[in-house]
C-alpha cells in the first residue's frame, strides 16, 4: 500500500536493533484517516471470506482492528496481556513474545467471545518474528474456529515471522513489507 509505505518513510524513524518506530501515526499517536484507508484494503483482501470477528492483541492493534471492523460490520475482540477480575468464566491462552518489548505475556481470550461458528480475521499492526500471530491463531485454533488469515499493517520481511507463517499455510496479507532498513534512515520495501 503506497500510502502507507509513503508515510513511514515520511515519518518513521529506524533504531538500533532492528526497530521500526511509527508512533507518530501508527501505534501510539493514530492517523485514523490512515487507518480508514487500511481497513478498506483489508477489507478489499478479506472481504469474501465471510469474516464474523477480527482479533487483535493489545494495545497498538486495537485501533487498526477497530477501524478495519467496520467495514465488515463485525466485533473486535482483543487479546490482554492480563487476567482482570472482570473476566468471567473460561478463556483460552497462549504465550506470546513481544519483539519490541523482549517478555513472554500469557494473552487470554473470555471463551464467550470466540466460538466454533466464527471465521476469523488477525489484524496487527507490526509482524516481526510471528509470536503475536502465532498466538492469536492458538486462541482461535482452540476455540474450535477458522483463522481466514491475517492483516499487517508493517511485516518486517527481512525477520522470519512471515515466512514462518505462510510456511505454516497462514494467508499473510502485510500493506507495507519492510525489505531492509539502516540507522542511517534509508528504508527499502518489497
Amino acid at each position: 500500500m503506497k500510502l502507507l509505505e509513503e508515510r513511514i518513510r515520511r515519518d518513521g524513524k529506524i533504531r538500533a536493533g532492528n526497530v521500526l518506530k511509527v508512533d507518530a501515526f501508527l501505534n501510539h499517536q493514530m492517523d485514523i484517516g490512515l487507518f480508514n484507508e487500511m481497513g478498506k484494503e483489508f477489507y478489499r483482501l478479506y472481504g469474501d471470506q465471510n469474516v464474523t470477528k477480527i482479533l487483535t492483541i493489545e494495545a497498538s492493534g486495537i485501533g487498526i482492528a477497530c477501524v478495519a471492523a467496520q467495514y465488515f460490520n463485525v466485533p473486535v475482540i482483543f487479546a490482554k496481556k492480563t487476567q482482570t477480575k472482570n473476566i468471567d468464566g473460561g478463556v483460552y491462552t497462549a504465550k506470546v513474545e513481544s519483539f519490541t518489548h523482549g517478555k513472554v505475556y500469557d494473552i487470554i481470550v473470555a471463551k464467550e467471545f470466540l466460538t466454533s461458528g466464527d471465521r476469523v480475521l488477525l489484524i496487527d499492526d507490526f509482524l516481526a518474528n510471528g509470536a503475536a500471530l502465532m498466538g492469536l491463531s492458538k486462541l482461535v485454533e482452540d476455540a474450535g474456529a477458522v483463522v481466514v488469515g491475517a492483516g499487517i499493517a508493517v511485516e518486517k520481511a527481512f525477520q522470519p515471522g512471515g515466512e514462518l507463517l505462510r510456511a505454516k499455510g497462514l494467508r499473510v496479507e502485510s500493506l507495507a513489507r519492510v525489505k531492509s532498513m539502516s540507522e542511517d534512515g534509508s528504508i527499502e520495501f518489497c
